[in-house]
Formats: C-alpha cells, structure tokens, sequence
C-alpha cells in the first residue's frame, strides 16, 4: 500500500474536530462532566453540524489506518499483538490516571461531593461500584478506545477464517464503477443508516458502555470495515471522486433538515412522534453525506505530504487522550472567576492546545511513557 496523505490529514481533522466539540460541550445545553455558567441555545445549531458524523469518521478512517497497519505487519497475529499494545496500554493507563479528574470534577460541581482528589482517588475510584449515580472507574472519553479495540479484534477473527481475496473484490464491484458509474458508494451506506435510523433504532441513544449498545454498533462497525476495505480499492476511492459533491449536498440538506425540527421544536417542547423519522432520515443522509464528501475532498485535493503531517499524525492519539481532561480541570477552575462565555471559551481552547502538546512532547521524549500514550516504543518510533 502506498500511504494516502490525505487520509492522514482527514485523521488529523476528524480529532482535531473533536477536540474542538468537547469544549463546546461546556457551552451547549447537553450533559457533561462540568457547565460554564453561560449555556446557551443556540450553541447547539453549529454542534449539530458535526453531530451525525464525526464519530462515524473517526472509525472509518481507523479502519483505514489498520488496513495499512495490517499491510505492514508481518503477520495477522503480529497486526493483532501490534493493536493490543497501542490501544490497551493506553486505555488501562487512561482509566487509571488520565481520566479520574473528570468524575471528581463531576461529583463535586453537581453532586456536593467533599473530598479531595487524592480522597477521591485513593478511596472513592476504584470501587467497581456506583457513587452517586457515577459508575466508577470508568472510561469516559475513551469509550473509542475500546469499541476500537473491541472492532479490531473482530476484524483479526475474520481475517484468520477469511481466506483469499474474494471479499475485496466483491467491496471492489460493489461500491466501485459497476452501478451507475459507482453512486452505490453513496446510496448503500445511506440505505442502511436510514433503515437504522429511521426504522430499526429510531431515536435511540448512544450509551458509550460497550454492552447493549447496538446503535452504535450497527453504525460504528461497518463504518469500520468500510475504511478497511476502502484501504485497498482504487474502484471505490475513484467512485468517492466523483461523487463527493453530491455526497456535500446530501449533507447539507440533512443539516438543514434537522436545524428546521431543531428550531421548531426545542428541548422544552414536546416533539412529535411523526417527526421521528423524517428526522432518522435526515440524520442518516447527513451522515454518510458528508463521510463521501470529506473522503473525496481527502482524495482529490489533500494527498499531498507536509513537514507537518508525520510529527501531527502521531501526535492525534496522545492529544486525544488527555484533550477532555484538561478541559473538564480547567472549566473548574475558571468557574469562580465569573469570565464572560467568550472568555471562558478562548481560555479553553488555549489551555488546551498548550496542555496537548505538552503532553505529547513530554511523553515521547520519555522512553517508559511512550507506550502509555500509544507511541511506539523508543527504538521502533521511526
């Protein structure tokens, strides 16, 4: 495989996107671990912009990484060992470390609780149990982690029970130039997401809690398994091409279509069940939609290499891991400080950043946190 710089910087975004989401989820009217005291509306008009795809990105484009991780490998078993330790490793040392402050900072901003971090740590943590109706430990953000890892292994079973080339071939004419010069690329994913979303799980919510969750992984793993494929078929890249603009319109006309039932039937106001799957099927066009148009933009205009793309590829996954931590700590510590919304909001995007890369820097630089931060080790890093 030769590498698609494209796809890289379509990763870059995809996490720099979500990043940028989870500090606008201290804004918007939806529940997170901590509030800024200026929720507003409207906020959620520009967050439901990205709402329906963005996670669905995430997995595609991991599906495609793995294709080219799996191309380097050399063995399935090799591809599968190589998963475990950039994904467990960190996950593990997340739930342990990484994430703690989140659910403290929840607990006492919403909970009353009293104690210290270190009390809360040391004895309230780890008790595989519930505290205040937190379950804890817990993984938080890091859910992807493990659906990824849980995708992964999937994935590896298949390939070792899996012989030959065939299924690549059948993804090949399926979504490649034997229909209608490849529109199937876009209308197959569409039909099965507006089945799921309109009919099968209709207005059912992610629980991010692995066990039950059948929307998500209705969604997540054949999005994950479309990348794989996509990793090695020229027939379907070529189809994405040409039909990325029509994919951009599609995603367009959902958003707008879920902004129009937004607007006119806010949270305080009973929504009708009608409504439900008009909505399903708005929220699915908007998500493939914009997964071919952002696929084919990679495609046709971002596979090109930069001094920037290498150190910016591996940097996503440790800015990933402590993005929302430093978020959820630092609105706690502005609360008391009164600062207007844009304020706040400048302050977290800044601490942020500046916290990301410090993160990243000091942990590649630091030969036995490497692999807690999902880098390779020290002698393997190039």
């Amino acid at each position: 495989m030769n590498r698609h710089f494209g796809m890289d910087w379509l990763r870059i975004g995809a996490f720099a996107l979500l990043i940028l989401y989870h500090i606008g989820m201290v804004f918007v009217p939806w529940n997170f671990h901590v509030k800024s005291l200026h929720v507003e509306d409207w906020v959620r008009l520009p967050m439901l912009a990205s709402n329906a795809w963005r996670l669905t990105l995430l997995f595609v484009v991991s599906g495609y990484a793995s294709r080219a991780l799996l191309a380097r490998s050399n063995s399935t078993a090799g591809f599968f060992a190589n998963r475990c330790n950039r994904l467990l490793v960190p996950l593990l040392f997340g739930i342990a470390v990484i994430v703690p402050p989140q659910p403290w900072v929840e607990l006492i901003t919403k909970h009353g609780y009293a104690g210290s971090y270190w009390t809360f740590w040391t004895h309230d943590y780890f008790r595989f149990g519930k505290l205040a109706g937190l379950s804890l430990p817990t993984w938080n953000h890091l859910w992807f982690v493990v659906y990824l890892w849980v995708y992964t292994t999937l994935l590896t079973l298949g390939l070792i029970v899996v012989r030959g080339d065939w299924l690549q071939r059948g993804f090949d004419r399926v979504f490649g130039a034997t229909f209608l010069d490849g529109i199937a690329v876009v209308l197959l994913p569409i039909a099965w997401l507006v089945f799921v979303h309109a009919w099968w799980l209709r207005m059912v919510g992610e629980t991010q809690a692995l066990w039950g969750d059948w929307i998500a992984h209705v969604t997540y793993f054949p999005a994950f398994l479309f990348g794989f494929g996509l990793a090695r078929s020229e027939p379907a890249m070529a189809a994405i091409a040409r039909w990325w603009k029509v994919g951009a319109i599609a995603a367009l006309l959902g958003y707008l279509c879920i902004i129009g039932v937004e607007l006119r039937w806010p949270a305080d106001v009973v929504t009708p069940r009608w409504v439900y799957t008009p909505y399903g099927i708005a929220h699915a066009v908007e998500q493939w939609g914009a997964i071919v148009a952002l696929i084919g933009i990679a495609e046709r205009y971002w596979n090109r290499d930069h001094r920037w793309r290498r150190v910016l590829t591996e940097a996503v996954f440790p800015f990933y891991l402590i993005h929302q931590t430093i978020i959820v700590l630092v609105m706690y510590a502005l609360l008391p400080a009164g600062l207007p919304g844009w304020a706040e909001f400048t302050c977290l995007l800044a601490a942020t950043t500046i916290g990301c890369i410090a993160f990243y820097v000091i942990g590649r630089s630091i030969a036995p946190l490497r692999p807690l931060i999902g880098l390779r080790p020290m002698k393997d890093k190039t």
